[in-house]
């Protein structure tokens, strides 16, 4: 199916549903157009370990959107970037929705990302790549939110 065809449920383009599977008590179908995923907390949380759990795909998100502008930005200046390797991950306290931890749900201190950049780049070049990291749209939209209820 064409990336920007409607899913088969009418959503339109670009747009992301998220539903309850009724299975478990946390599973829940992702719907990103015509592409399905589950996402899950592991078993030890109280899930099935069916998909990633909600801070996987926030640092799946910022992994892959600081990649590909890294890609970007290469590209239009001619960098010899062979490739990249992004391991986004948190501090602070492990990161749980269990009831017991109220207080401390949603509660990421920080996200630290360790970038591998690959390919024939000097210092100056390895620099600027790693400032144009931090320009990613994800990393720029994280506290840029609202939520609406009806």
């Amino acid at each position: 199916m064409d990336d920007h065809a409607q899913s088969t449920d009418g959503t339109p383009p670009g747009t992301v549903v998220i539903r309850e599977t009724g299975k478990g008590e946390f599973q829940q179908e992702v719907i990103f157009g015509p592409r399905r995923l589950l996402a899950d907390e592991s078993a030890v949380r109280g899930g099935f370990d069916s998909g990633p759990g909600p801070y996987e795909l926030l640092l799946a998100a910022l992994g892959a959107c600081t990649a590909m502008t890294l890609r970007l930005y290469a590209d239009r200046h001619q960098l010899r970037l062979a490739g990249t390797q992004i391991r986004p991950g948190t501090t602070g306290f492990t990161p749980s929705i269990a009831p017991n931890d109220e207080a401390k749900a949603g509660m990421i201190d920080r996200i630290d990302s360790a970038i591998t950049l690959e390919g024939d780049l000097n210092d100056e070049q390895r620099g600027r790549l790693i400032e144009i990291a931090q320009k990613c749209p994800v990393h720029r939209t994280s506290n840029r939110r609202s939520i609406s209820g009806r």
